[in-house]
């Protein structure tokens, strides 16, 4: 999953970083929403814009989709005509066709699993040739990464937002735990999204590191609110990266049993109750 150098923008005097700048703040977005939107890791966007980073093409491709202009624009091309005002505008999804594209493959390899999704299958259910996904994304396996990415990132904005509405650590810690139950469609496809890249990190680095950035991510943001919990009262002195490590492992293996046993053994509800069982046991303060 590494980029192609030769696939970088030539950008000496810094003029295709301006235009994409301007492309952002016309957006009015944070450069971490404009990041998730066209797919991409926060920090490439944060170096392309410092000027220690060229933007690929790929990249420019989709910040042109997303921003409205034309690739050309971006790079300095003059722009064309306008077309005649009698001809229809090519309907685009909601979100544009890069998030598109990048939301079917993430539920074709919840379906199918890495090894079992083709270019050609994300192009059909997209409704679009192959030619259109390799023009947002050139090579099967930055399409891939793109694709656990923003899994990953819209996972990480649902814990935001609701350890944001909770009135103390343990409702954060509640919060999580549900969000962690493979209940809905969503859930169960960011589970089997999350497995198939376990199986991908244990032997591939590229992937391993993309997984080591989320799981890590993951377990921090345990740790913290079981520290705050401690500080709080509402949970026992535990020591809370030990704890984390304990309650994270417990989560995966139970989630594991629920996506991979027969569906009248371990449930959802199950997996709910022995994850409360833990928080009353283990943690609960009084």
């Amino acid at each position: 999953m590494k980029e192609d150098p030769g696939a970088r923008v030539g950008d000496d005097a810094g003029e295709v970083t301006d235009r994409v700048r301007e492309v952002i703040d016309r957006l009015g977005c944070s450069h971490r929403e404009f990041a998730r939107r066209i797919v991409m890791d926060p920090s490439k966007l944060s170096r392309s814009l410092g000027g220690t980073r060229r933007f690929t093409l790929a990249e420019i491709v989709r910040i042109a989709d997303i921003g409205g202009v034309e690739v050309g624009r971006l790079l300095g091309s003059p722009e064309r005509p306008a077309p005649p005002a009698d001809r229809a505008p090519v309907p685009v999804p909601e979100g544009g066709r890069p998030l598109q594209i990048v939301r079917e493959t993430v539920r074709l390899i919840a379906e199918h699993g890495f090894h079992g999704v083709r270019v050609a299958d994300i192009a059909a259910a997209c409704g679009t040739s192959t030619a259109a996904v390799h023009y947002h994304f050139p090579g099967r396996d930055e399409l891939l990464e793109a694709a656990v990415r923003w899994c990953m990132d819209e996972d990480t904005d649902r814990r935001a937002a609701g350890l944001a509405e909770a009135s103390d650590a343990r409702e954060e810690l509640l919060h999580l735990i549900a969000l962690q139950t493979p209940r809905t469609a969503q859930q169960r496809r960011q589970w089997l999204v999350w497995l198939d890249l376990w199986a991908q990190a244990a032997r591939s680095t590229a992937v391993g590191r993309l997984h080591e950035h989320y799981y890590r991510q993951w377990r921090t943001t345990v740790a913290d609110v079981l520290r705050r919990g401690v500080e709080q009262g509402v949970f026992r002195p535990v020591d809370p990266e030990f704890t984390a490590l304990r309650l994270t492992a417990l989560i995966d293996g139970l989630a594991t049993q629920v996506l991979a046993t027969a569906p009248d053994s371990t449930t959802p509800d199950t997996m709910h109750a022995a994850l409360l069982a833990f928080v009353a046991g283990e943690l609960t303060a009084g």
